[in-house]
């Protein structure tokens, strides 16, 4: 039988700190003298930070010399780590645990795949960073998704052949990042939105063992 690996977006998967990461654009935003909202920020799922502050230019209609640009982007960053320094294990998103705690006992190959550059400290604040066999996050890729590169390195880490993997993605990005690298994906959230997944689920309460049994078949 061939060996199934697991990889996890973290972001609106595992942890809900998308309302962190609003925040500190927000607070940049209004620094900047315009409103940011949470529709526009939509836009930022499953995308990496340059690309983020690009996009919220964009709508301020600002522009930026490179210097700016930089301290901007480290600005954001200051304000995001400050709110995840408060977070503990009462973030972790609804069964994600369950859901850990059962492929670990299965002895299933677990990795992280996700945009975060803080995603080791995150996931060590809420208790679950044992679970995980490899982390690749944004340190460790140079193309942001859908590009499929995080998820590639991630199989490759476990030593799991691509279309072995299952991806649980809660961006459409991440969907398609999945989709491109030839892996099972799993949309968690909207299904209007994600369509593009193989199935989809509003979060892991849904998710039931038999249909995790039959992932790992």
């Amino acid at each position: 039988m061939q060996k199934v690996g697991f990889i996890f977006d973290l972001d609106g998967v595992i942890v809900d700190t998308a309302k962190y990461h609003y925040l500190a654009w927000k607070k940049l935003a209004n620094e900047l003298g315009f409103e940011f909202t949470e529709e526009q920020n939509e836009l930022f799922k499953g995308v990496s930070r340059k690309r983020c502050l690009e996009i919220l230019l964009e709508i301020g209609n600002i522009s930026a010399t490179q210097n700016q640009f930089d301290t901007w982007m480290v600005d954001k960053n200051i304000d995001y780590l400050a709110y995840i320094e408060e977070m503990d294990a009462s973030e972790i998103l609804p069964d994600v645990p369950q859901v850990l705690e059962y492929l670990k006992k299965k002895n299933i190959p677990i990795a992280l795949g996700s945009a975060s550059k803080n995603a080791k400290p995150i996931l060590e604040k809420v208790g679950l960073l044992p679970y995980f066999d490899s982390i690749v996050d944004g340190n460790s890729v140079t193309k942001a998704k859908p590009d499929p590169e995080v998820f590639l390195i991630a199989a490759k880490n476990l030593g799991v052949e691509p279309n072995n993997c299952v991806v649980f993605e809660d961006a459409v990005a991440g969907i398609q990042a999945a989709n491109a690298a030839d892996m099972l994906s799993i949309g968690i959230g909207d299904s209007a939105i994600l369509f593009e997944a193989k199935h989809n689920f509003k979060d892991f309460t849904e998710m039931d063992a038999a249909f995790l049994e039959a992932l790992l078949a």
